[in-house]
């Protein structure tokens, strides 16, 4: 079994921000693949196939990694078999960046995740959040900026980078990190869907239940 992590904040305050586009792929996995995330454990909203469990933590960013650490310890899962999925703001708009490890790059949950996992070996997709003039500098500025919902006319591109990176994750599962790095680039808003490449066929199945993680 591999894990999915997506990270965000929980609460409908933050289910529209550029922090949440991880919450935003674990709701495309969940669709594609018919998961419910029925259960809470690790302080996680988590559901499970026979190939990938889905984990949305509810901790809220900063505290990420207690749920990440929390559901390793429980089901005897390895860092490199957990997949870490949030948002970049020094990533154009679209782009998919996915490693096998690496330092957090002052992403506070990445960085609560390689801290209570002990290991900055630990997988992560990088998704692109920022906009074609580049995010605020810093500071509250910038905190401001990933609390903010996307604007209408970066949606269709948000749209596709997500459905981009829930392909990654399940090639990620499949076959491993060396296939998937071959879904690593920019998407663009009219790129087509690929569910014909997941082995997917049911792409509508019911949301989750926690609906506000959308």
């Amino acid at each position: 079994m591999r894990f999915v992590v997506g990270l965000g904040n929980p609460g409908p305050e933050y289910a529209a921000t550029r922090h949440n586009v991880g919450f935003r792929v674990i709701e495309a996995l969940a669709r594609r693949r018919g998961i419910r995330l029925d259960r809470r454990e690790c302080r996680s909203d988590l559901g499970w196939d026979d190939v990938l469990a889905l984990a949305a933590p509810q901790t809220y960013m900063n505290r990420s990694g207690y749920a990440a650490r929390c559901l390793c310890d429980r089901y005897g899962v390895e860092p490199d078999a957990l997949l870490v999925v949030y948002d970049e703001v020094h990533l154009p708009l679209g782009t998919l960046r996915l490693r096998g490890k690496g330092s957090p790059a002052g992403h506070r949950g990445m960085e609560s995740v390689i801290e209570n996992l002990a290991t900055d070996e630990v997988p992560r997709l990088r998704l692109g959040v920022a906009p074609e003039d580049g995010p605020p500098a810093g500071g509250e500025d910038l905190v401001e900026f990933v609390l903010s919902p996307f604007a209408p006319g970066e949606e269709p591109t948000v749209t596709a980078m997500v459905q981009r990176a829930a392909e990654a994750c399940e090639t990620w599962a499949r076959e491993g990190i060396e296939a998937a790095l071959r879904l690593n680039g920019r998407v663009a808003a009219d790129d087509p869907p690929r569910t014909e490449d997941t082995g997917v066929d049911d792409v509508s199945a019911p949301p989750f239940r926690n609906a506000s993680l959308t």
